[in-house]
C-alpha cells in the first residue's frame, strides 16, 4: 500500500511559479513510476507529467512542456512538480499518482492516488 499526500497548491497570478510536492509512505517508492494529473471543473482528469523510477526519463503533456518540470527524490520519498509561467488554463486540482508500470497516461491505469491540491491562476 502506498499513501500519497500532495501540498504546495495555492492562488497565484498568471506568470507566477509554484512547486507542488507529493510525499509518499512506504519503503518501495523507488519502484514506482510517478505522475501528476490535473482536473479542472467539468473536465476529465488529464495527464500532466510522469517520471521513471530513477528519474532518468520524464514525460509531459504538450500543454505544459517547457513550463513544468517533474522531479523526484527517492531518499525523501517525494516527487515534485515545478510549475513556471502559469496560465489561467492551468487552474485545476492537481493529483499525484503512483503506478508500477512506466508510461501510463490514463487515470484508470494508476494504482494509487493522493487527495489533490488546488491550483488557481488568476489572469
Amino acid at each position: 500500500q502506498v499513501q500519497l499526500v500532495e501540498s504546495g497548491g495555492g492562488l497565484v497570478q498568471a506568470g507566477d511559479s509554484l512547486r507542488l510536492s507529493c510525499a509518499t509512505s512506504g519503503r518501495t517508492f523507488s519502484s514506482y513510476y510517478m505522475a501528476w494529473f490535473r482536473q479542472a471543473p467539468g473536465l476529465e482528469r488529464e495527464f500532466v507529467a510522469g517520471i521513471s523510477w530513477n528519474g532518468g526519463s520524464t514525460y509531459y503533456a504538450d500543454s505544459v512542456k517547457g513550463r513544468f518540470t517533474i522531479s523526484r527524490d527517492n531518499s525523501e520519498n517525494t516527487v515534485y512538480l515545478q510549475m513556471n509561467s502559469l496560465k489561467a488554463e492551468d487552474t485545476a486540482v492537481y493529483f499525484c499518482a503512483a503506478d508500477r508500470t512506466l508510461g501510463h497516461l490514463t487515470p484508470a491505469e494508476y494504482d494509487y492516488w493522493g487527495q489533490g491540491t488546488q491550483v488557481t491562476v488568476s489572469s
